[in-house]
């Protein structure tokens, strides 16, 4: 029962989201300062919301950086570029000042003598002041110290203040394990995983973004013009993350359940969707360097869009619309083969009303089943318009009735994703309730619930509301109904009350119900067994003698 009344406290290690930080605002000033900024030990601070803000912000200088080398772009952004970077100075200079003044209350240097002194030189320390050292030494020294703003590509080196802990509890939590096992931890999702394998998974979405943005521009004559060599560049890098998280995979799925046979482990795991998706992102850029004398390839760099499919592993939308075309395939297929059936007859109305008075535009049924598609689907481009009386009298009604036939697939796919998004929640709250009615939260339990509340976007509040019912179904054993029968069954004293309660309510049955109309139907047609029907009468009182 205590377990219970302490839920509340350890809820973000439940969950996985952030309660707004309990620190006492009548602390002093530094060391609130440093409980609310900088201290990892306190859930629901803003430490992490600093460490991600100024990530974002280090990687989007290291692009100004490399776009500062692009004569073409650089010129004609020029103050744009030099008023981002008074903005990144400023932020990195306030941070090193903050994280200066605030060394007194670090583990690492609150300890020691001379707190600050030893902050100052500490690695990090110098990585920070050398990232903002080239700009001021532009604003006090009167000499050309452009070769000095090379040193910005050392505020790249800044993530290893993240890295580096994450780096820290991925081999203290993996100590003794394969290395096998460990690429598992960092590639798939798990217990063994940690932050380190979060900051993989993002590593991965960034290029997947960077590559794919970067596909688009070169689509643009003017920009691919300019930037040639760089999405060359940037293409082989993309390249090679990935085939390296693809050899990654394929190497240490054989840790995963299901795929633990070494060849055929291999090759089942090759074939799942997600690998299939990695596979095809990497294969155009080998197929064009391997083949390119043979044939002409470069039709394939468009496939490398499909490197934005890779995203679809970081979330649980296209499962949860996969399974949702497969429950509901019945019916969808069934609105599919009206519309196919009503597309068709449209087709050939309007070349059998059309076909003499454009004959160029309604050739054949083919053909009009371009604008059938466009005039059911109530897009109308424009271009192909039927002109005869009869034609544009079809053409009404076709419009009219296509509102609401390609209306059905829309609101049928809405209806059963949203259904198959409240039987997820609620089989989360079945399994909260189960976990939760020993009183004890498991360190397995705590990494499920952790990772279905995040797939499922569960608020807080949306938490604390499954935990609190939960708390009222242990603490209420006079009310058991709400508890499936094996969870009765597993506690003697739930079972004897629960047994009590199906005795009284037998016999309120038999006080407001007429005893001599039971028994005459229960002895027809065998409905009570006479073991069953003496069980009642005991119950009762009731010693009649049967005729």
């Amino acid at each position: 029962m205590d377990t219970i009344d302490n839920l509340a406290d350890n809820q973000p290690k439940l969950v996985g989201h952030d309660h707004v930080a309990q620190i006492n605002p009548l602390l002093p000033l530094r060391k609130w300062l440093y409980s609310w900024l900088f201290d990892p030990g306190i859930p629901g601070n803003h430490q992490k919301a600093v460490d991600r803000w100024i990530s974002i912000l280090i990687v989007a200088n290291l692009f100004a950086l490399l776009f500062e080398h692009v004569d073409v772009i650089y010129e004609a952004n020029k103050h744009w570029f030099h008023w981002f970077d008074i903005f990144s100075v400023a932020i990195f200079t306030v941070e090193y000042l903050v994280r200066l003044y605030l060394a007194p209350e670090d583990r690492e240097f609150g300890g020691k003598k001379f707190p600050r002194l030893r902050y100052i030189s500490s690695p990090f320390a110098v990585i920070d002041f050398l990232a903002v050292a080239p700009f001021f030494l532009q604003a006090v020294i009167a000499v050309d110290l452009r070769f000095l703003r090379s040193l910005r590509l050392l505020r790249i080196l800044k993530l290893f203040r993240v890295l580096i802990p994450a780096c820290r509890q991925f081999v203290k939590v993996n100590a003794g394990r394969t290395f096998r096992q460990k690429v598992h931890a960092l590639v798939f999702a798990g217990e063994y995983g940690g932050t380190l394998h979060n900051i993989f998974d993002m590593f991965i979405a960034l290029w997947v973004v960077v590559s794919v943005v970067a596909v688009v521009l070169e689509s643009v004559q003017t920009v691919h013009y300019v930037l040639n060599l760089q999405f060359v560049i940037l293409d082989a890098v993309a390249v090679a993350v990935f085939t390296v998280e693809y050899c990654m995979r394929i190497y240490s799925c054989v840790e995963e359940p299901g795929f633990q046979r070494a060849v055929l482990g291999r090759f089942k795991q090759a074939r799942t969707p997600s690998v299939v998706i990695d596979f095809l992102a990497i294969l155009p850029f080998f197929l064009e360097v391997f083949l390119h004398h043979l044939f002409d390839l470069r039709f394939l760099r468009v496939f490398r869009l499909a490197r934005l499919l890779k995203l679809t592993r970081y979330t649980s939308a296209t499962s949860t619309l996969t399974r949702v075309i497969v429950r509901e395939w019945p019916v969808i297929s069934a609105a599919a083969f009206v519309m196919l059936l009503l597309v068709v007859l449209t087709a050939s109305l309007g070349y059998l009303f059309e076909h003499e008075a454009q004959p160029d535009k309604f050739e054949n049924i083919p053909q009009s089943i371009y604008w059938a598609v466009v005039t059911l689907a109530s897009v109308g481009y424009g271009d192909i318009s039927p002109i005869t009386p009869a034609g544009r009298a079809m053409t009404i009604i076709l419009a009219l009735l296509g509102i609401g036939i390609f209306a059905i697939p829309a609101a049928l796919f809405s209806a059963a994703f949203s259904d198959e998004l409240t039987k997820e929640r609620e089989k989360l709250k079945r399994d909260l309730y189960e976990m939760l009615a020993d009183g004890v939260i498991s360190p397995d339990e705590a990494a499920i619930i952790n990772r279905e509340a995040r797939r499922l976007h569960l608020r807080q509040n949306e938490v604390d509301h499954m935990i609190e019912k939960a708390r009222n179904d242990r603490e209420s054993v006079a009310d058991l109904s709400g508890l499936p029968i094996h969870r009765i069954a597993a506690k003697p004293e739930h079972a004897i009350e629960h047994y009590k309660a199906l005795l009284g309510q037998i016999r309120q049955l038999g006080i407001l119900t007429d005893g001599l109309q039971f028994e005459q139907l229960a002895r027809q047609a065998d409905r009570l067994t006479s073991s069953e029907l003496a069980l009642w009468r005991q119950i009762h009182g009731n010693h009649q003698s049967q005729p």
